[in-house]
């Protein structure tokens, strides 16, 4: 936990230079156009800047830096290890600026100080440490032959990628398409969502400063339907990654295939089921993971445990537990060091997240806590951590994906009808199972559909474990050895000796 108060927060942020141009080619520039827009603090709806707000024209000079620093060999035929010392700089660089990014992140899209310091900061710190010391790690292979025959197969950098990345981690995100995608020898080009920019921006100058080469990366703020589909449908672009909504998701891959059928991979949207059985080993421990799992983060998280399902035997007992365990996770100002829950997004993320509580009412869900806006006279967008009882599977709030801290408890009565609830969703990013059987742990993770399976706990894994999803989760794996698959082609080369 950091030992700045609110107090020093706050001082820091009335004295914090904010930087709101687009970064391409080493520099800070306006968009083409110069249109601007409004960014707005959730936290009381204070203005803190006006950000460039690129569009077709901003894409197309990214595109062509980066394609420029790419072919120019500066940094894709740099030695491995000399890639890998710039990158270790450019996370520990991060890692510095820790304070002042986190400060940046919790105006911009309203998580806690303290969550965004000692989490996101230095999961993306090192993320790009992490993934510049396992580029000289990746050896290619050489092919059985005959003796006088000698094949080759070899990894390439794929060219320019663009990353088009979400407002709920907005640093941590980035880092873990610019990880891989830098290391493997791209050039990349960075669209963070207009709901929270400021990191992606700030953190340009930073790898210039650790030694990555002008136009090798390369920031575009902006929306989504301007400069974000001018990447998507850009014809001297190579790769497309994406975290954000299973809709978006989708039409990124139209893109794709009405341009140069681009590779395209996707993180995308989840409705995650966390099954509590009666042989929990501990239920006090699930009730405390159950309630951290739908409010950290304010519920804005893809991973979000939103659906509970508890076995029918133990819901009277183990409901009031994960609601008693939710009355910890209460909304406060983000720059509170003790703040556990903060402000959602925006003003428009905020009638949506009412939009499902009332939707839970209107379905006949019982509401057993929270479901209110509150500290609305702070001028910013909070919600209480809400919890719904005698849940099914059919209803709103347990098919589409909320993003708010909103849970839903559906019973079942043996572990077959939970992996059948479980598995009966669009979508299949994660799942949590709690037992004492081993065998029972086992089968449970097999048979579910998901790209994360947690056994005893809820949100395991570090950089050394695969993330992504299953189904309408979308495709390929950030994190891990296997995120380097997205960024790099394989050549096979046979020669005749």
């Amino acid at each position: 936990m950091t030992t700045l108060t609110r107090a020093d927060w706050e001082q820091r942020a009335r004295s914090l230079s904010i930087e709101t141009r687009a970064f391409i080619h080493g520099e800070y520039v306006d968009a083409v156009g110069g249109d601007t827009f409004d960014c707005l603090s959730p936290i009381d709806g204070r203005l803190l800047g006006q950000v460039a707000s690129c569009a077709a024209a901003d894409a197309e000079r990214a595109v062509a830096d980066a394609r420029a620093a790419f072919d120019s060999g500066v940094w894709s035929r740099l030695a491995p290890a000399e890639r890998k010392q710039a990158m270790v700089r450019f996370g520990n660089l991060i890692a510095q600026h820790a304070e002042e990014l986190a400060l940046l992140e919790t105006l911009d899209m309203g998580k806690p100080v303290a969550h965004a310091l000692t989490l996101d900061m230095v999961a993306a710190a090192e993320c790009i440490c992490w993934s510049g010391e396992a580029l000289d790690k990746i050896y290619d292979e050489v092919a059985p032959t005959p003796h006088d025959q000698l094949g080759l197969v070899t990894r390439e950098p794929i060219g320019v990628v663009a990353a088009i990345v979400p407002w709920n981690f907005p640093l941590m995100m980035s880092s873990w398409k610019l990880g891989p995608a830098l290391a493997s020898g791209n050039s990349v080009i960075l669209k963070p969502s207009e709901k929270s920019p400021l990191t992606a921006i700030r953190i340009a100058a930073l790898a210039v400063e650790a030694g990555i080469p002008a136009g090798v990366f390369n920031v575009l703020p902006g929306f989504g339907h301007t400069v974000g589909q001018a990447l998507a449908l850009n014809m001297d672009v190579d790769t497309l990654v994406f975290t954000g909504s299973t809709r978006i998701a989708k039409q990124l891959m139209i893109y794709a295939g009405e341009s140069n059928m681009k590779r395209v991979w996707l993180e995308a949207g989840g409705k995650s089921a966390n099954i509590v059985c009666a042989d929990a080993p501990d239920l006090q421990a699930a009730a405390q993971a159950a309630a951290a799992a739908i409010a950290f983060n304010q519920g804005e998280v893809c991973t979000a445990g939103s659906r509970l399902l508890v076995e029918r035997s133990i819901q009277e007992h183990f409901v009031p537990m994960v609601v008693e365990a939710l009355k910890t996770w209460r909304p406060g100002h983000p720059l509170d060091p003790s703040t556990m829950v903060g402000a959602l997004v925006d003003r428009q993320h905020l009638e949506s997240v009412l939009g499902y509580i009332a939707a839970g009412e209107a379905e006949g869900a019982t509401l057993r806590c929270g479901g209110c806006r509150v500290l609305e006279e702070s001028g910013g967008v909070y919600v209480e951590p809400t919890l719904f009882d005698g849940v099914n599977n059919t209803m709103k709030i347990a098919r589409e994906e909320i993003f708010g801290p909103v849970l839903a408890v559906i019973p079942f009565d043996d572990i077959e009808e939970a992996l059948q609830i479980a598995n009966d969703s669009p979508y299949g990013l994660a799942a949590a199972v709690w037992t004492r059987d081993l065998s029972k742990a086992h089968l449970a993770a097999k048979a579910l559909r998901a790209g994360s399976v947690w056994i005893n706990q809820y949100n395991g894994g570090d950089m050394t474990a695969p993330f992504g999803g299953f189904k309408q989760s979308g495709n390929g794996r950030d994190k891990s050895l296997h995120a380097f698959d997205k960024y790099t082609e394989l050549k096979a080369t046979w020669i005749k000796l």
